[in-house]
Order: C-alpha cells, then sequence, then structure tokens
C-alpha cells in the first residue's frame, strides 16, 4: 500500500509538528550543544526510586493490574495530597496514567467531540492544542501579557472566548513556559464560572512543587469538591527527575470515574506494576530528595537570570514556579518563524539549544524559553556561549 493510497482522517494530517522537537532534532547531529529545549533537567532519576523498579521486577511484579493503579500508590497519592494541601481525596477519583500526557489525552476523550471547543490560557505547553484537535475539537487560546512583573490574565476575555460549544477550560498553574501562577482571586472565579456554565475545568499542575516562594503552589484541589467538573492533573517527569518513566495521575470528578476506567482500558488497559512500585516509594521517601532538587533549580534560575541581566539586548519576564524562563532578544519580531530561525541558527552557530516562543501558542511571540534545570558548570557555560553569539549575530 502507498501511502497515497491509505486514508488518514484529516485532522491527523494536518496535525502541526512541535517547533521543539524540530530544535531539539538538530543537536543530535552538533557536538558539544549545551541544551535548554526540552522540558527536563540534566539529573538521572535517583538511586532510591530506581531500586524500587528492579526489585518490583525481581519479585515478578510485571502482569496485568488494576486499570486506575495499584492500590498502594493510589493510597500514596491520597497521602501525600494530604500532606500537601490537608485535603481528603477518594481512591476512586484517583487514576494513575502512562504520562502525564496520556492523562490530558483521556481527559480530552472524554470531553472533546467534533465541533466541540477547549479554551485554553497561552502561552503553554503546546500538546494540549493537538489532543483537541486529534478528537476533532477546536483549541481556541486565550493569550497572557508579558510585563515587567510577570504574565497577566484578562479573565474577562478567558470567559468571552467561552461559547456554547465550550466543553473545557485548560489552565496550567504553575505554567510552561511561563512559571505564572493563577492568583488566588482568578482561581475561585474561574471555578465558579465553571460551576454555573457546566464546563470541565482541566487544571494542569505537574510544576506544582517546582516553586521558590513557597514549598508548593495553590492547587485547584484546594477549593474544588468531589462533585465540581474538576479535572487535575500531575507527572512523576519533573518532580522527581523521571521524564523517562512515562508516569502521571489525575483527580477526576466522581461523575467521571466510571467512564475514566473504560477509556483506560480501550488506551493501554493500566500501567506497569514494577514502575508503580517506584513511584510509591518516590512519593512516600522522597520528599529530602524533592527539596534538594528545588533548591538546585533555583539556584541555577538565579544564574541564569544575573547573567542575563547583564546582557543589553535580551529581556527576561521573571518567575518564581516551573524551571523555565521566557526571554526575548531585541531583534526578534512577532513574525512566527523568526524565532525559530533564530534557535536553530543558535545551536548550530552557538551550541546552546531554546525552545521558539512561537511553539506555546498565542502570547509567545517574540520570546525564547530557556529551561534551567541543569548543574550550574552547565548553565556557565551556556551563558557564555549565548553572550559570544549575540555579540555576532
Amino acid at each position: 500500500m502507498s501511502a497515497a493510497s491509505l486514508h488518514l482522517r484529516p485532522a491527523i494530517e494536518k496535525l502541526e509538528d512541535s517547533q521543539i522537537v524540530d530544535v531539539w532534532k538538530m543537536g543530535f547531529t552538533v557536538p558539544d550543544v549545551v541544551g535548554l529545549w526540552v522540558g527536563e533537567g540534566d539529573l538521572p532519576t535517583t538511586k532510591f526510586i530506581c531500586d524500587a523498579a528492579a526489585e518490583a521486577l525481581q519479585e515478578g511484579k510485571t502482569f496485568y493490574t488494576y486499570k486506575r493503579g495499584i492500590p498502594e500508590l493510589r493510597q500514596a497519592l491520597i497521602d501525600y495530597h494530604r500532606r500537601l494541601y490537608g485535603v481528603e481525596l477518594t481512591e476512586d477519583r484517583i487514576a494513575v496514567t502512562s504520562s502525564g500526557m496520556n492523562a490530558m489525552m483521556l481527559i480530552v476523550q472524554s470531553l472533546i467531540g467534533a465541533g466541540d471547543n477547549m479554551v485554553c490560557v497561552t502561552p503553554v505547553w503546546p500538546n494540549i492544542f493537538r489532543a483537541v484537535e486529534i478528537m476533532g475539537g477546536e483549541p481556541r487560546q486565550v493569550a497572557m501579557t508579558g510585563e515587567g512583573d510577570g504574565w497577566h490574565l484578562d479573565l474577562d476575555k478567558l470567559f468571552a472566548a467561552c461559547d456554547g460549544r465550550t466543553r473545557a477550560i485548560y489552565v496550567a498553574s504553575p505554567g510552561n513556559p511561563t512559571g505564572w501562577i493563577m492568583p488566588e482571586g482568578q482561581r475561585r472565579a474561574l471555578l465558579d464560572f465553571c460551576r454555573a456554565r457546566g464546563i470541565a475545568l482541566v487544571a494542569d499542575e505537574v510544576y506544582n512543587r517546582l516553586v521558590y516562594t513557597t514549598a508548593v503552589a495553590p492547587s485547584f484541589l484546594e477549593i474544588a469538591g468531589p462533585d465540581d467538573p474538576v479535572f487535575v492533573v500531575n507527572s512523576f517527569s519533573k518532580t522527581w527527575a523521571m521524564t523517562g518513566w512515562r508516569m502521571g495521575w489525575m483527580v477526576m470528578p466522581k461523575a467521571a470515574v466510571t467512564p475514566m476506567e473504560r477509556l483506560i482500558e480501550f488506551n493501554t488497559s493500566g500501567g506497569q506494576p514494577f514502575l508503580q512500585a517506584a513511584c510509591v516509594k518516590a512519593v512516600t521517601e522522597g520528599e529530602d530528595w524533592v527539596k534538594w532538587m528545588v533548591a538546585r533549580c533555583k539556584s541555577g534560575r538565579d544564574l541564569v537570570l544575573e547573567r542575563l541581566a547583564g546582557m543589553n539586548r535580551v529581556r527576561v519576564i521573571p518567575a518564581d514556579a516551573s524551571f523555565y524562563l521566557m526571554l526575548q532578544v531585541a531583534e526578534l519580531g512577532k513574525d512566527p518563524g523568526s524565532a525559530l530561525d533564530f534557535c536553530k541558527r543558535l545551536v548550530v552557530e552557538g551550541r546552546v539549544g531554546l525552545a521558539p516562543g512561537t511553539a506555546f501558542g498565542a502570547g509567545g511571540e517574540g520570546y525564547l524559553r530557556l529551561c534551567y534545570a541543569q548543574s550550574n558548570e552547565r548553565l556557565s557555560l551556556a551563558m557564555d556561549r549565548f553572550e559570544a553569539f549575540l555579540g555576532k549575530a
């Protein structure tokens, strides 16, 4: 069968490639590049978590298991949320998923049909747009504005973007790539709006531990009840340096429990028990490691901010959460191709990898995203090279 005779759905054929991946793949052929482009650091998963997975394998934990996750992990997550937020969750509302992205895809599958829309606060991780498009829906983008004191959302614009076909609002707090944390008043107003309209609120809280002014970022779980239309997504990837493990979880409203269990069956039939055993270890015994890792990221952020402040063609939007910074270079305009071209040249000529802000949707034009979850030595080398590249560009 030729490619021409294979009748793929038009929505799938038209899916846009990720600009982040476009730049990242270039680095495979460039020696010694310092990659600050994708959302992971330079730390491998710590030994005690790896050992737990290896022990589970040796114990024969390689069979099918509970669709929503092994009971030990669901209970560990109940205890974890109680420690962080003082909330009481029931085990039926928790589903362990095959990555945070898998959780997002399951939620979108449960909510979005052809002609429906999801309103998304941007700039944001772009995979959510593609998930909606895969289901035949429309991702509507409402852009924040970047100012000298951070990022700001106009809540009236967000509400005005909703109509009779809006099935969900997606908000990431802390945000990727912005590090923005939604203020308390806006969180409550958004929840009230979703309750009144019967719109689902999808809260991406993957970066809730990567906060530098408090121990944890606020969560919608603190203000939403079990019958509210709120899905909260999290992941093991960032907090415990487990990006390659592809493990996540969601907390869902009670009304979604049975349909979600069916969707898990038809997507993955459940997760790997030996990986879940390692996740139990991460959640129950990893707190000291998490605190150390957050302090390391804060040190990296402070180093990068200090170095960028000395580059007179660069403007940075400050952030107290996530492990990203959004920065502007004077000559980059709003042309969607300018940031991508700049990043590609920076890889080849400067041997530093950044992500173009246009990859993150409306509001990201003219920006570059830098991931500082690296050692200070690597970040210093990257800043030396970036400054030298700017001097020649």
